[in-house]
């Protein structure tokens, strides 16, 4: 069967069986071609294409977007409905049409639509109808159990999206399946979205549960399970594009601040792993974290398969008293889920049972967990899980599943979380040290990366030891020294960067955009973004650049830092990019971390371990100041826990960094807004990175005393402390430079 792709499921009759074996004859599906155009007519923005008996619809909406949709039953469906757009766009009526020959061309403001007369083709072009966004190079096929739609492919054409791909972010020259694979490891697909993104300046949903192939070679085909076709476009850059598809399938949710400390998970109820345990023995894992200076966010105290609970609202009182929230396992449905939230529970995590082979299930779920938490509290819903389908990044996060330990797990998950944020999905994670197996120095090397995603969670219980063969608990301290420490030094790190996280947060509830980027989507101009290299390290934020070390060795290779000035976390050392650094030392408590030149990092106090208690009268400013420009960052701030902020209950605060010949000026500007919560007066806490110590500096104008700032020869690191200021003023911190 010519340019056939995709699965088949082949009929072979009659048979006749001869020593074990068989012959026959295999029917396949026969394919048919769309003809030439039969009719064309429209206006207001919505147009009907016939060819035979195959109808056609193309409706420009609002927002510059596209929906085209194909049946050769001369009738168009909607199987999806309202599951995953649930609210359809408004037609834009600033179009018109016009023959030019060899097609008709719908105009709108931004694209013009080409609709070819012999055979029926589609293309799509910029507003100046010369320049190609993509063009149709034959015809739609379908058969009993599918239709294609075969593209041209430019020639330095790159493809992102699917959702979670396991083991990559760009897809160019690679087919890409859009389905539930039960695979949790590279090559599986579960959290896959029928979604991608092109570099050409458009991406395409399919509004669809059903399973997809789309193979991104020359020419690029795509096609789902279904006899129809119902795409949206959307054009313009990579995260314009993000923005405008996550606007018609639900932005990412904004989670509460304690779903972005690290999760612990492990079942206490009569534990056949463990031995006889009871739930409220959840409590005293709770107390390791605090006796180790470690945080804790939030607990699942059961799995939901044949562990329950008991106790629940005595657990979850007591795991607020250690600052903690009590989550909960759901294998099968939500008959329980009011009476649970009202007893404490503010974490969801849906199973493979409740959520089936995902698609529509799974969304369904998603939806239905996050608004039980919502409709029996006034916390956000916080809902975990492992399959999913387009439109799950507006209600959680996204969990790649049960893997086995190995170096190869920690690199292959790098670029599938990276590559994820290509589909609007925000929060994508896995297991820290996995689920089954258990290595000191992979678990710390794995968790040392993770702290720059946004949602980390522990699974206790289920592992073995790799050396030992004996069952394994996996909370961070377990393994003893050194890991304690360095496992420390990260998450609390983590929980330092919260308002940095918060802040990224916010701005992918507005713009679809997560904080786990590849290199690619802040750097579209440089090739080497999709290199070998840079396959395996992501951004966190614009600013930091991780390189993870997924090897068993202390020194990392191939780390691609792009254009601009990049500086080592630790050492202060700065690189001038695009270069490629080998070579770096990498010893076991050192992750490879690097920071933009022009970063400005809201940062909590040193010691910082929850959110509940740390200092809310002090607030630290880690900055990187641009040699030649002026830098500039907005903080965003809220209770952190309500959905009060959806009604305006929050505060920004603007802070600038200039440098001149003279020195270096940070502005801050007044907090602007109000949250319960909110302090009226804080301190500040200036890290100024830059090449020497100044000669003096001043607030407001006014030398500070010497004793208020320090320099740090080793890592030319000015400290800068202020007294304590208001907070609905601005203020200017002035570092004078020698003369």
């Amino acid at each position: 069967m010519p340019r056939a792709s995709g699965t088949y499921h082949v009929v072979v009759v009659p048979y006749d069986v001869h020593d074990n074996s068989f012959t026959g004859t295999a029917y396949l599906p026969s394919t048919t071609d769309a003809g030439d155009l039969t009719s064309f007519s429209g206006r207001d923005g919505g147009y009907t294409i016939r060819a035979g008996q195959l109808l056609a619809r193309a409706d420009f909406l609002t927002g510059g977007r596209l929906r085209l949709q194909a049946d050769p039953s001369g009738s168009l469906s909607d199987p999806a409905g309202t599951g995953i757009v649930r609210e359809q766009p408004a037609a834009d009526r600033r179009t018109s049409s016009f023959d030019a020959g060899d097609y008709y061309g719908i105009r709108s403001p931004e694209a013009v639509l080409r609709v070819y007369k012999k055979p029926l083709r589609f293309g799509l072009y910029k507003a100046d109808n010369r320049t190609r966004i993509w063009q149709e190079d034959k015809p739609l096929r379908w058969s009993t159990g599918g239709m294609r739609q075969s593209l041209d492919r430019g020639a330095d054409e790159q493809f992102f999206g699917g959702g979670e791909q396991n083991g990559s972010f760009s897809h160019r020259g690679q087919t890409m399946y859009v389905a539930n694979s039960f695979d949790w490891d590279e090559g599986g697909y579960n959290n896959s979205q029928p979604f991608y993104l092109s570099s050409a300046g458009y991406g395409v949903f399919r509004n669809t549960f059903a399973p997809g192939v789309y193979t991104f070679g020359s020419p690029v085909t795509t096609g789902q399970q279904e006899r129809r076709l119902d795409a949206y476009y959307f054009l313009g850059d990579a995260k314009q594009v993000i923005g405008a598809y996550t606007a018609l399938v639900g932005k990412p949710f904004m989670p509460p601040v304690y779903g972005l400390e690290p999760g612990d998970s492990d079942c206490y109820l009569h534990n056949a792993n463990r031995g006889e345990r009871h739930t409220l023995d959840a409590l005293k894992t709770a107390d390791g974290y605090v006796d180790h200076q470690m945080p804790l966010g939030w607990m699942l105290v059961n799995d939901g398969y044949g562990c329950g609970y008991e106790n629940l609202p005595q657990t979850a009182r007591g795991l607020k008293d250690r600052h903690a929230q009590l989550g909960l396992w759901t294998q099968d449905g939500i008959d329980k889920l009011a009476d649970q939230v009202k007893a404490g529970q503010r974490v969801a995590k849906l199973d493979v049972a409740w959520v089936g082979n995902g698609y529509r299930f799974a969304l369904d779920a998603c939806d239905a967990a996050k608004k039980g938490i919502e409709d029996n509290s006034d916390a956000r819903g916080f809902v975990w899980l492992p399959v999913s389908w387009a439109g799950a990044q507006r209600c959680g996060v996204l969990w790649s599943g049960d893997q086995q330990l190995s170096w190869d797990y920690i690199r292959w998950q790098i670029p599938a979380y990276a590559g994820a944020t290509m589909s609007g999905i925000a929060y994508n994670t896995g297991d820290v040290g996995s689920i089954y197996r258990h290595d000191a120095k992979m678990y710390a090397r794995d968790l040392q990366w993770k702290a720059f995603l946004p949602a980390i969670m522990t699974m206790d219980g289920w592992a073995t030891d790799l050396t030992t063969k004996k069952p394994a608990d996996q909370q961070p301290w377990l393994d003893g020294e050194p890991y304690t420490s360095i496992n420390r030094k990260y998450l609390q790190l983590k929980e330092r960067l919260l308002p940095y996280m918060y802040t990224l947060s916010r701005q992918a509830a507005d713009t679809g955009v997560g904080a786990v980027r590849p290199l690619w989507l802040e750097y579209p101009d440089d090739p080497d973004t999709l290199g070998a290299a840079a396959k395996y390290e992501f951004l966190s934020g614009p600013d930091f650049l991780v390189a993870p070390v997924y090897q068993d060795t202390d020194t990392r290779d191939g780390i691609y830092l792009p254009k601009g000035t990049w500086t080592d976390y630790w050492t202060g050392r700065t690189y001038q990019g695009p270069t490629t650094v080998n070579g770096y030392h990498a010893p076991l408590d050192t992750l490879p971390l690097f920071v933009r030149e022009g970063a400005i990092v809201p940062m909590w106090p040193k010691g910082t371990t929850s959110w509940q208690t740390r200092d809310r009268h002090e607030l630290d400013w880690d900055l990187y100041p641009s040699a030649h420009a002026t830098d500039h960052y907005t903080l965003y701030e809220d209770d952190g826990v309500t959905r009060d902020f959806a009604k305006g209950a929050a505060a920004t605060q603007r802070v600038s960094v200039r440098r001149d010949a003279g020195g270096t000026t940070v502005s801050v500007g007044a907090s602007k807004g109000t949250y319960t919560g909110k302090v009226a007066a804080r301190a500040y806490r200036f890290t100024v990175h830059g090449p020497s110590a100044p000669a003096r500096v001043l607030v407001n104008g006014r030398q500070l005393p010497s004793s208020a700032w320090s320099f740090d020869a080793a890592t030319h690191v000015t400290t800068v402390t202020t007294a304590s200021l208001p907070t609905d003023r601005g203020f200017s911190v002035r570092l004078v430079d020698e003369r």
